[in-house]
């Protein structure tokens, strides 16, 4: 209630009083398309690296090349594109990002050399680094009670990108070649362009900024879609509500009571703040140890789950078993194409196991007993086992390791307040983008030089640690509304 009596609402409490509609289906498909973008993406860089390599006789450090680049592009875009979310309006954010994206997909294919192929896929990796922005503007139309699932329903678009990039390639580069691949390929992030008109801005992310009539006509058009009202009153938001010393029980609020002796002054927040001024709100005293923590695991959940890729091709060569380059050159392309479409579908049941536990038993139980599975089923292959062994250890390591990349991305926007949110995540995914980076140094690296044990050791290690931070993590926000300001993260922090 407002200090004259009349009620109030936050946008927290009008997205759970509409529910889960159609609005947010189609706002979930716009999304989806996104993610299926980025999954289409990174998956062709299994096909394209040996089609050019054969074509213009390129050595084996420039066809590595081609997909490195991606990645460094990646790690500057995730963090460029979150800034621009935070200061500019999610909306803008992935425009930006579809246009890079879409371009230079499509110049790929028409690309005359391999300079300009190079170039054109760090762009590409530029694009692609605006991923976590769609995220989180799906993450803030979605009602707390039900954003787990939901997220995980979101995740599964990327299986259905990788699934369908696998099959692309099966079909096309035997018959019209890799340019015809890049082209097709391209098409998801054209279609974020197509409908981008009717993409709405977060209500979230108006509200912050004070833009309470636009906030309130995309309210408006979700209960009109959903077939419910918004709520009567006067919309405010979760800074004003602090800033007038007030506070809203919520669920968290319920289960997690602040400590009596706790400084509960609100934490001054600039929302219109800087791309340096939001970075370094990430490493500030209330949010530190969250930042840093998730760095780690955004970076082994990226070294393993690449790895594990390029271990399901490399373990499945002859490497496993120090063979020479002539059992690799012999490899036939349809068997390439037929092991990479196989090993997708261990992602089924990674993102069923997340979508099991994640609002059952929460974010952090989840991800750690995912990742301490992930060491038990990789530990074998430290020895030599037979193929089918090999497979069956392969395929339970990447469901494993697809089930927390999925929680992680639930997780980590929860634990920013909305004027980060998008700079956290997308600082976050940079980190990761490096882990992609060093993972083929140990998948392929190690492995063509006789050291698998050391290989897998590493893996063992990274993973491990990753699920010891998990367990460190200063909250569990399962159920948690989504925060506008650092001091209601501060207040849950200091409570667990």
């Amino acid at each position: 209630m407002g200090e004259d009596g009349t009620p109030t609402f936050t946008v927290d409490e009008a997205l759970l009083a509409m529910g889960f509609g159609k609005f947010q289906i189609l706002v979930l498909a716009y999304a989806g398309m996104g993610l299926v973008s980025e999954a289409m993406e990174m998956m062709l860089l299994s096909f394209i690296g040996p089609a050019v390599q054969s074509l213009w006789g390129l050595s084996s450090h420039e066809e590595s090349l081609i997909t490195s680049v991606v990645f460094v592009g990646m790690l500057v875009g995730a963090y460029s594109w979150g800034i621009v979310s935070d200061k500019h309006g999610r909306r803008k954010g992935f425009l930006v990002t579809a246009i890079v994206t879409a371009g230079a997909g499509f110049l790929s294919s028409l690309a005359p050399n391999y300079i300009s192929l190079v170039i054109l896929r760090c762009l590409v990796g530029l694009g692609l680094g605006g991923g976590p922005v769609l995220c989180s503007w799906f993450l803030e139309f979605i009602p707390a009670p039900s954003r787990g699932t939901w997220m995980v329903v979101f995740q599964a678009f990327w299986t259905v990108g990788t699934i369908f990039e696998a099959s692309l390639a099966w079909f096309v580069m035997p018959r019209l070649g890799w340019r015809w691949l890049l082209a097709l390929s391209s098409l998801p992030s054209s279609f974020l362009l197509l409908f981008y008109g009717l993409a709405p801005e977060s209500p979230r992310f108006l509200c912050l900024k004070g833009r309470k009539a636009e906030t309130l006509v995309v309210l408006e058009k979700i209960a009109r879609m959903n077939g419910a009202k918004v709520p009567s009153g006067i919309l405010v938001s979760e800074h004003e509500i602090e800033l007038a010393g007030k506070s809203i029980p919520t669920e968290d609020t319920l289960l997690l009571p602040p400590n009596d002796s706790e400084d509960t002054t609100p934490t001054e927040m600039n929302p219109n703040a800087g791309g340096i001024s939001s970075v370094l709100k990430l490493l500030s005293p209330e949010l530190v140890r969250s930042t840093t923590l998730l760095w780690i695991v955004f970076f082994g959940n990226a070294f393993s789950y690449y790895g594990l890729v390029l271990l399901t091709t490399e373990l499945h060569n002859g490497h496993n078993k120090c063979g020479s380059d002539k059992l690799q050159s012999e490899k036939s392309q349809d068997v390439s194409y037929k092991d990479v479409f196989i090993a997708t579908f261990a992602e089924f049941p990674g993102l069923l196991l997340s979508a099991a536990t994640v609002d059952k038993y929460g974010r952090k139980f989840s991800m750690s007993v995912m990742f301490f599975l992930c060491c038990i089923f990789l530990l074998p292959l430290v020895f030599h086992q037979s193929q089918g062994l090999t497979t069956g250890l392969l395929f339970g390591a990447r469901i494993c390791i697809t089930a927390t990349f999925t929680v992680v991305y639930i997780y980590a926007p929860e634990i920013y307040p909305t004027f980060v949110r998008s700079t956290g995540v997308g600082v976050a995914s940079s980190v990761g983008r490096i882990g992609g980076m060093v993972c083929p140094l140990v998948a392929v690296g190690l492995v063509h030089g006789c050291h698998l044990t050391v290989a897998i050791m590493l893996f063992e290690i990274v993973i491990f640690v990753s699920g010891i931070c998990v367990l460190l993590f200063p909250l569990e926000t399962k159920g948690r509304d989504l925060s506008d300001s650092i001091s209601s993260s501060k207040q849950t922090n200091q409570s667990v």
